[in-house]
């Protein structure tokens, strides 16, 4: 599929977030994986802000930098932080530079330590209102260039758009309440990888994509399946995925 065709198809999942009873989590995690294809980038994730301005990880595209993001906001440290902060964009950041342990100690040890040399971050807003920020990370230090530099914030952009469903920022409860339920699904969610992980002996990554592949086949969203596995009311169907 030529990159073309996937941002055609980012822009029609979009689309389903318009109806009234779309899978937040499932986007977000579809499109952070996304960002990785398209943007030729290691591991990427996207942050919320809570009704409090506190940022929590929302999607990742693996659980190395799930964890590494909640180590960074752990120590309010890094990429992240700084740009929900600013509400601008930091990009090309070396990790394997001298400034960067001045800078954030804690935050650059961690992201070395998994492997990662270079980082981008980017705010996601509507209009001038910042309600997060996605977050790229490479193995090598590299930067990210004008091109995907401008497709980031895009989608960036698009991912704001599907928090809020087009609905307007004047509607701030509203758009609270989106915001602060689906982290209250992604804490659920959290919960279900550790049950089915534990379970079936399998890694935190492998048991989520089983869940993710049930919710589809069985026509539940994510969020829904995770609150069954955690109260014992999910199928004995449920196995970790192949792979």
């Amino acid at each position: 599929m030529s990159r073309q065709q996937q941002v055609t198809e980012v822009f029609v999942e979009l689309a389903d977030t318009l109806v009234d009873d779309f899978d937040v989590i499932e986007f977000l995690q579809r499109l952070s994986a996304r960002c990785v294809t398209l943007l030729d980038v290691s591991a990427a994730g996207i942050l919320l802000a809570d009704p409090h301005d506190r940022l929590q990880i929302i999607a990742a595209s693996d659980e190395n930098t799930r964890l590494l993001e909640l180590f960074a906001l752990q120590h309010d440290q890094g990429p992240c932080v700084e740009c929900y902060a600013r509400g601008t964009a930091r990009l090309d950041i070396d990790l394997a530079g001298p400034s960067m342990l001045e800078q954030w100690p804690q935050f650059t040890r961690r992201a070395r330590e998994a492997g990662f040399a270079s980082a981008h971050a980017l705010p996601l807003r509507l209009r001038q209102h910042v309600v997060g920020a996605l977050n790229l990370f490479h193995t090598e230090s590299t930067v990210l260039g004008s091109e995907n530099s401008a497709l980031a914030q895009a989608l960036a952009d698009i991912a704001t758009i599907g928090i809020l469903q087009q609905r307007t920022l004047e509607q701030s409860q509203t758009e609270r309440s989106q915001l602060q339920a689906a982290l209250t699904s992604r804490v659920v969610i959290e919960q279900a990888k550790g049950v089915i992980a534990e379970r079936w002996g399998t890694s935190p990554d492998r048991a989520f994509t089983s869940i993710r592949s049930y919710a589809r086949a069985h026509q539940l969203q994510i969020s829904e399946l995770a609150r069954r596995i955690v109260t014992g009311e999910v199928p004995g169907l449920l196995m970790p995925a192949n792979g």
